[in-house]
């Protein structure tokens, strides 16, 4: 099973980004943010996490915006995946990475991540 885990919004500057989208959808940090990176979920009811991300990237020069894929079985996932067209992406991954880095057939990036903790994804 997999589902849609996080939005990742990249930003250049995460402490505006965290107070510009909690009052724009009524969202607050989920714990403590990082200086580079913080989960934001809804006040009240149900919605998607937005994690926001510290990046370096300009909007023009960078794809800075993806989804977070949480599966049980990341590796079954995976595979189910690239079965379906997905490609594997070439990617600097750190010693405790808990997510794969893939592109959809047009291209487009994102991870499934191993179901648990996010707090290791960037």
């Amino acid at each position: 099973m997999i589902r849609i885990g996080s939005i990742v919004w990249g930003v250049r500057d995460v402490p505006r980004a965290i107070a510009f989208w909690t009052e724009a959808i009524d969202y607050h940090p989920l714990r403590e943010p990082d200086v580079d990176w913080a989960i934001l979920v809804p006040r009240e009811g149900h919605g998607p996490q937005i994690a926001i991300s510290q990046v370096s990237s300009t909007p023009e020069d960078h794809q800075r915006h993806h989804l977070d894929l949480y599966a049980f079985d990341q590796a079954d996932e995976v595979e189910r995946l690239l079965g379906l067209g997905a490609t594997k992406v070439e990617w600097d991954y750190p010693d405790d990475a808990d997510y794969v880095v893939l592109a959809d057939p047009d291209g487009n990036r994102f991870c499934v991540v191993q179901a648990g903790d996010v707090a290791n994804h960037t």
